[in-house]
């Protein structure tokens, strides 16, 4: 009778977990993540969430699908390819309500946009000397950011040389000066020169637009807010968990995905994200990563107007929303 019993009991307890395992499985929701570029620490608190379980405990099943110079993320947003894409900064904010495509950004991982004028460390001094510089910029950057130089500081259009994201034009010219990503191109500079350039981070000159920012579907805002949510709160933990904590899981999937990635740029890049204050400062610090306010899109709207980029009529608070940030989801992980 014992041994019945047992066999009963056993029968059951395998039953109910062979009934269980496609439930779990089942509870996971599939989520495609476009990225903007190839795999970095720029991206890190993604490949962290994704690395240590975080998505999964949010009932999330992510696939991270990397960006690169032939590959463009963003179209496949709309078009229901991707779930959510990494947007470089605000402007594609502005410029998916311009085009009336049918994304809303939902979050702001960057609060500091990484973009900076790199200088020779004798021939400037203040962001103003980079005026009577040769400077490098990309097609991108003269739409840009350029255009708030002109604006705002006076820069020269033709004093502008094609940047080519190469170095070596900068190292060789010393009357010059270059754009860049202070999580990258003064590590590159630094090993190629063997010098420690001046970096002018432009996010602390004015330049106040927020960086890889978080866009997804309106029709998924309206039909699934619960996973937009869900996706937001565990993107902002594993910033947390990669910034503060172990970073090794996300680095070694980043390294997985691309090889050419080192350890010394990865841990120069996690330093300097950390030390400007790219991903948590201002905003962040009291409302979490990820936080975006009406202020501080208003006022770089303003400033990109002033600039020429976009026209004063453009309804730009159509282009995200605050309704799944700013609620200090992981504050508490962030060291005391």
């Amino acid at each position: 009778m014992q041994f019945a019993k047992f066999m009963t009991v056993a029968v059951a307890a395998i039953a109910g977990a062979l009934s269980l395992a496609p439930v779990t499985a089942q509870a996971l929701d599939k989520v495609r993540f476009g990225t903007n570029w190839v795999a970095e620490a720029e991206h890190g608190g993604f490949y962290q969430a994704l690395a240590d379980g975080t998505y999964a405990k949010y009932g999330l099943d992510v696939t991270i699908v990397p960006g690169g110079p032939n590959v463009n993320n963003r179209i496949l947003l709309p078009v229901g390819k991707l779930d959510f894409f990494m947007s470089a900064n605000t402007l594609q904010s502005f410029d998916a309500v311009e085009h009336n495509i049918p994304t809303v950004t939902v979050a702001a991982s960057f609060q500091k946009d990484p973009q900076v004028l790199i200088a020779h460390p004798h021939k400037a001094q203040k962001l103003e000397d980079l005026r009577n510089l040769t400077l490098f910029v990309s097609k991108e950057g003269m739409v840009s950011y350029f255009q708030w130089l002109r604006a705002d500081y006076s820069f020269d259009e033709t004093k502008v040389r094609p940047y080519n994201f190469n170095p070596q034009p900068f190292l060789t010219d010393e009357n010059s000066a270059m754009q860049g990503y202070v999580t990258s191109e003064p590590f590159a500079i630094e090993m190629q020169g063997g010098f420690k350039p001046k970096v002018f981070l432009l996010a602390d000159q004015g330049f106040n637009s927020y960086s890889t920012l978080i866009e997804t579907r309106r029709d998924l805002v309206t039909k699934r807010p619960d996973l937009v949510q869900r996706f937001i709160d565990a993107s902002a933990i594993g910033w947390y968990h990669y910034l503060y904590g172990d970073s090794r899981p996300g680095s070694e999937l980043i390294k997985k995905q691309n090889p050419e990635m080192t350890d010394a740029l990865i841990a120069y890049s996690i330093a300097k994200m950390k030390e400007y204050g790219i991903v948590d400062s201002g905003d962040s610090i009291k409302l979490g990563i990820g936080a975006m306010t009406d202020a501080r899109m208003k006022s770089f709207f303003d400033k990109m107007v002033r600039a020429g980029v976009v026209k004063s009529d453009l309804d730009y608070k159509r282009g995200y929303t605050l309704q799944f940030v700013n609620k200090g989801v992981g504050i508490e992980l962030r060291p005391k």
